[in-house]
């Protein structure tokens, strides 16, 4: 269990004129064991919410009160509902929206206008105030725009993925080259070890002198060869000649 409670009622709920104020946050971390990181959207993970019989998702979000700054108000939702503690860095905008319970009336009651942020996320904890009726799952971008429940959630996603770019694009491009180097030492080991097993081809240079060798060789041979293997001439002069050698 938590030792952490939730805040309930709306006592202390902040309004501006007929909107409910609402604050929450999408919580982010980098992924370090991709095998290769060419966009954010391959390191960038983002924390989502369930609710009972849904199977989409939600980003932490609730009312925000009248004793805390909006961007406590993001942090302390994101504890209740989802468990994680961190840094809020960014401000992504402001939208309008119907309360989850008005969702289909024309009416201004339960309208809503929220306040989003990014979270660095810095700490995960194995409990949260909110477990039974909201749990918790990482997800990379691209699945965390099927997933939102809400075409506004997916605005302050892409608005996320704008905002994060800008700061973290020096870090994935060294994050990036670390595993190339890393990939290319791993590559020439296995070069390093294919040499070991497989047979050097000769070089030039040594089928060169191999040649020149042999071919002295053979020079040598005819040279020191005696000439009685010779075909004999038909010369009585050559005859003698070639049994006073042999």
């Amino acid at each position: 269990m938590s030792d952490v409670v939730a805040r309930t009622g709306r006592h202390h709920q902040r309004y501006e004129n007929e909107y409910r104020l609402v604050a929450g946050c999408i919580p982010y971390k980098l992924k370090n064991d991709v095998e290769q990181i060419c966009t954010l959207e391959d390191a960038l993970e983002v924390l989502m919410v369930s609710t009972p019989d849904r199977d989409d998702l939600v980003f932490p979000k609730g009312g925000w009160e009248d004793d805390e700054s909006v961007e406590e108000a993001a942090c302390r939702e994101a504890l209740e509902e989802a468990g994680v503690k961190g840094d809020i860095d960014k401000k992504l905008g402001t939208w309008e929206f119907q309360s989850k319970r008005r969702q289909n009336s024309s009416s201004l009651e339960g309208i809503c206008r929220g306040y989003m942020f990014t979270m660095r996320v810095t700490e995960e904890l194995d409990s949260w105030p909110e477990q039974t009726t909201h749990g918790r799952r990482w997800v990379m971008v691209r699945d965390a725009f099927e997933l939102c429940r809400y075409p506004w959630m997916r605005e302050a996603l892409e608005k996320c993925l704008r905002v994060l770019a800008e700061d973290y694009q020096p870090q994935l491009a060294e994050l990036t080259e670390d595993i190339l180097v890393a990939s290319t030492i791993k590559e020439g080991n296995l070069h390093s070890t294919r040499s070991e097993i497989t047979p050097k081809k000769p070089s030039n240079a040594t089928i060169d002198r191999a040649s020149h060798t042999a071919a002295s060789e053979v020079t040598e041979l005819s040279v020191r060869s005696p000439s009685c293997f010779m075909e004999p001439s038909t010369s009585s002069a050559s005859t003698a000649a070639v049994n006073a050698l042999c």
